[in-house]
């Protein structure tokens, strides 16, 4: 046979096995469920993307973590002029300027107060819950630092000139050199021992729901029925997802307290978690006129390695937990930082 009839049938061969591999093709894998994969493919690509902080999780939307910006709604929080030094005696203080650019001079009283100034490290390690003076444009107060480390500084208001009631969490950074010591893993914690009272947590923390967190305070093993009301509640919780301090909303149930009443031993807030992860909670209530603080350490259900029995009685947990060994603190028990 010729050179070019060998080529020929050469060709005739490879043609006919094409053609049999796209029959078999064909019954194998026809066109259309081609066709439903790539209908199929095309929600899944756009499920993997981030959750964001508003996603609905089975059913319950929740609220938006606040406080990671230094602008929020058109508010912009200036820089924080602070000593940069432990020990250093010096004023904290910053401005608060208003969409129009000018400075905000309106707040709206919201839980008693205009503005509610909480300073975290970013360990957690420390905390603090105060409110500085307000002087027509520039709020205020004495500070000097325990503690060398970065810090949080949440500025938490309601703006007075806005056409509806916002609530406004801005916050910066502040860095404190010193020798510095990280705190290591922060474990889950539901108890906390805090100048003789001792608190304890009970609920649990849900992604993308409200859930009820109740604390109960003893002293020396009694119910502790003296609890005074303390920023227009009988008590005040701030929430911290670890990690990002992103600030959670956290809201008293039951009616606001009297003047001159007492109760306890219980108080429970409403608490949207947004995401999971562990969340750092720190409690101010008052007894006698003295505002106390005890910090707690939660997961959300079915997130971080810890069970949550396994710190609860941990003597190095109620260690950590104990206002008068550790940094956590409220000004009302620190005469360096005044309450105003």
């Amino acid at each position: 046979m010729n050179t070019p009839a060998r080529l020929g049938l050469y060709a005739a061969g490879l043609a006919a096995l094409f053609a049999g591999a796209y029959l078999v093709s064909g019954a194998v894998v026809p066109a259309s469920a081609v066709d439903d994969w790539k209908d199929e493919a095309a929600p899944e690509h756009e499920d993997m993307g981030m959750e964001t902080d508003t996603e609905d999780h089975g059913g319950h939307e929740a609220d938006p973590v606040r406080g990671l910006a230094i602008e929020q709604d058109g508010y912009l929080l200036s820089e924080v002029a602070a000593p940069t030094t432990v020990g250093a005696e010096g004023t904290l203080a910053f401005d608060i300027t208003a969409p129009d650019g000018t400075a905000l001079t309106r707040y709206t009283e919201s839980h008693e107060k205009e503005l509610h100034l909480i300073v975290v490290r970013a360990d957690g390690a420390e905390f603090r819950h105060v409110h500085p003076e307000f002087d027509g444009e520039t709020w205020s107060l004495p500070w000097s630092w325990d503690q060398p480390g970065t810090y949080r500084v949440f500025a938490d208001f309601v703006p007075g000139d806005a056409d509806e009631e916002l609530d406004v969490t801005l916050s910066r950074t502040v860095e404190v050199t010193g020798d510095y010591a990280p705190r290591p893993e922060n474990p889950v914690t539901r108890t906390a021992s805090v100048d003789g009272f001792e608190a304890t947590l009970t609920g649990d923390l849900a992604a993308g729901a409200t859930t009820e967190l109740t604390v109960e305070i003893t002293r020396d093993g009694e119910p502790v029925t003296a609890l005074e009301p303390y920023l227009g509640a009988w008590g005040h919780l701030v929430a911290l997802r670890e990690g990002d301090l992103g600030y959670l909303h956290v809201h008293p149930e039951g009616d606001d307290p009297e003047p001159g009443t007492t109760s306890g031993p219980a108080i429970t807030f409403a608490t949207a978690a947004p995401t999971e992860g562990r969340y750092l909670l720190y409690l101010d209530f008052q007894v006698d006129g003295q505002v106390h603080t005890a910090p707690f350490v939660l997961d959300t259900e079915g997130a971080g390695p810890t069970e949550p029995g396994d710190a609860t009685d941990s003597p190095a947990s109620d260690s950590e937990a104990t206002e008068s060994e550790s940094p956590h603190g409220h000004d009302g028990t620190e005469p360096s930082h005044d309450d105003n």
